[in-house]
């Protein structure tokens, strides 16, 4: 988007000011001196320098940001507060051969990090016992029952990951029986720390900022370069006669944990997945492997791939099977085991879209009767329902916000008034911070989470009382965020340009993921030669351009929403279209699909 010189208004990409989603169409800046010149000093189309450009990226940049190194991204561990002390008690730990005990989350990144550390102690002679916490019955994070039963079993130190920043009262607890507790967290931190050896965690309020982004795997990887090092200068290797495991092998872990928990791709964390995604192409990890066999993928992984196929199957165990599936899976070494478990992943994960459609459909019946079918959308949306499984809801409130653009929260009520759950924002409004801030006022009888997503507690005689509070303190930051509602675009294709070769061109700008969205575009007058329902709602259609070139295309869960609709009903017709690329391969044939995100009706 520009501003048109002669009338003084601004421009939008193929004249869209508002889409049949409710968005203008605008393009990302790009000064034409700075394509140019990007495109001219690393060598590359210009194309794919527009792309580059079109995120902000300066001429003096481009080189770190299409060729991302730990080297020059991974910062010094020492940097971060408490991380000395944690590492020093881990050194104790393994030279003195103390038992350990990793507690983590359920989810992927508390999966990977679990299994991370796990791999790093059996490769320096030691092992560690994992506990994931159940979801139903225990709920998330450390919890007093679970800290003490591994202190009876004769755990020493306990390291939590992905949680434990806010478990105030069970890591007292635990200290108070002589259980020591390191934490490694990347969720909003409290003035106030747990009780524990050491609180790593970038998003301490006493941290100097700059890597706040860090999804817990992450924080992880920078433990266990710090215990490495520390290991190493106490002469660990040379007095037990093998070598220091070369960390860059895990790293793998280190990408799908990240890009699972769609933290900005930015910074380090671009640098990490993008390394981490040439190990995962290796195949070296039985329980990758065997993950990506079951979910069919037969091409080298992307970030696509990881947040798609194989996330949701480590994902699965924890949130309608068995807890630990997911970090046994990636951390084991037995061949069988993994194929065993990847097998009992994929049937989990398709029990679990079955339930997530069946609480999606009540959730959606539930806001649709509230409002109405004209009327306003609070600023906030909160459904909730008897019985709705904790383990889907946090996926049912992404959809939801994807379709109503509000932050919406969907929480799971039990037989005893307890209400469980999982809110997703949209960007411009902090959830995490205003969920603390429930907290706080007495509201929740927990809660926690960062910017984009956030859990939480209740009873639900408070639940109206909670949407009173969110409502008031969110309001202004969702009338702000949606005034500037708009669909970022990188340019204008024509269809005979939608080539295999084109997307390959453009991985050189990936990966792709929040904070460096894949690139989108816009084609025009594109007339609907053929549109159908497949699959989970998803409307399937092939496009023809004016050049006389078809393009294979796919709008992903909306047949039954206006953009569905507006394809289903335009066969034969035209319209402008907008969304991003992907090779499709089959048959060892190679060709380019269309993600339609978006639509328009041509003036």
């Amino acid at each position: 988007m520009r501003q048109n010189a002669a009338t003084g208004q601004e421009d939008f990409l193929l004249g869209v000011e508002k889409s049949v989603t409710g968005r203008a169409w605008k393009t990302r800046p790009a000064e034409f001196r700075v394509v140019q010149a990007i495109a001219q000093a690393q060598g590359v189309p210009e194309i794919v320098a527009r792309v580059v450009a079109g995120r902000g990226i300066g001429i003096e940049e481009a080189e770190a940001f299409l060729n991302p190194t730990l080297r020059a991204a991974l910062p010094d561990p020492s940097l971060f507060q408490d991380m000395d002390k944690a590492c020093a008690r881990l050194a104790d730990a393994v030279i003195k051969n103390e038992k350990i005990a990793v507690f983590g989350d359920y989810d992927v990144d508390g999966a990977t990090s679990s299994a991370l550390f796990k791999r790093f102690l059996r490769a320096v002679g030691r092992d560690c016992l994992i506990y994931i916490p159940d979801r139903l019955r225990e709920g998330y994070g450390p919890n007093s029952a679970a800290l003490l039963g591994l202190k009876e079993q004769g755990v020493d130190l306990v390291v939590t990951v992905d949680c434990g920043i806010v478990s105030f009262e069970p890591l007292q607890a635990a200290q108070e029986a002589g259980l020591e507790v390191i934490v490694v967290d990347h969720h909003q931190a409290e003035p106030h720390l747990p009780a524990a050896v050491a609180v790593v965690n970038p998003n301490r309020l006493d941290e100097p900022g700059g890597y706040g982004q860090l999804a817990a795997i992450g924080v992880s990887f920078l433990v266990i370069v710090g215990l490495n090092r520390e290991l190493r200068r106490r002469n660990w290797y040379a007095q037990q006669g093998f070598p220091e495991p070369d960390l860059m092998q895990w790293l793998d872990l280190v990408a799908l944990g990240t890009i699972c928990d769609v933290v900005p791709l930015t910074g380090v964390n671009r640098a990490l997945v993008a390394q981490g995604l040439k190990v995962m192409a290796r195949r070296d990890n039985p329980g990758l492997r065997a993950l990506a066999d079951v979910a069919g993928l037969r091409e080298t992984p992307g970030t696509y791939h990881a947040g798609f196929l194989i996330g949701p199957r480590v994902n699965a165990g924890g949130r309608v099977g068995r807890c630990d599936a997911g970090s046994r899976i990636l951390s084991t070494d037995d061949e069988e085991e993994a194929r065993q478990l990847a097998d009992e992943l994929h049937h989990y994960n398709m029990e679990r879209q079955a339930i997530e459609q069946a609480v999606l459909e009540q959730a959606q019946n539930q806001i649709a009767a509230r409002i109405g079918p004209a009327g306003e959308v609070p600023p906030v949306i909160i459904t909730h329902g008897q019985g709705w499984h904790p383990g889907v809801i946090g996926i049912v409130a992404g959809r939801l916000k994807e379709f109503y653009q509000r932050p919406t929260f969907v929480i799971g009520l039990d037989d005893e008034g307890i209400g469980k759950g999982s809110g997703r924002s949209i960007p411009g409004v902090d959830l995490g911070a205003v969920v603390t801030a429930a907290r706080q006022q007495g509201i929740l009888i927990n809660g926690g989470g960062h910017a984009m997503a956030a859990g939480l507690t209740l009873a639900s005689t408070r639940l109206k009382e909670l949407e009173t509070f969110l409502a008031s303190r969110l309001a202004a930051h969702v009338t702000e965020a949606l005034s500037g509602l708009s669909l970022k675009l990188d340019g204008a294709l024509a269809a005979e340009a939608v080539k295999p070769e084109l997307v390959e061109l453009l991985q050189q700008v990936g990966p792709y993921g929040q904070g460096n969205p894949q690139p989108r575009f816009a084609l025009a007058q594109m007339k609907v030669r053929f549109a159908t329902v497949v699959g989970q709602n998803h409307v399937k259609c092939a496009l023809q351009g004016p050049d006389g070139a078809t393009v294979k295309a796919i709008a992903f869960r909306c047949a039954d929403q206006p953009l569905g609709q507006l394809i289903l009903n335009k066969v034969g017709q035209r319209i402008h279209v907008a969304g991003t690329l992907k090779n499709s391969h089959w048959n060892g044939q190679v060709s380019a699909e269309l993600f339609i995100e978006d639509a328009a009706e041509t003036l």
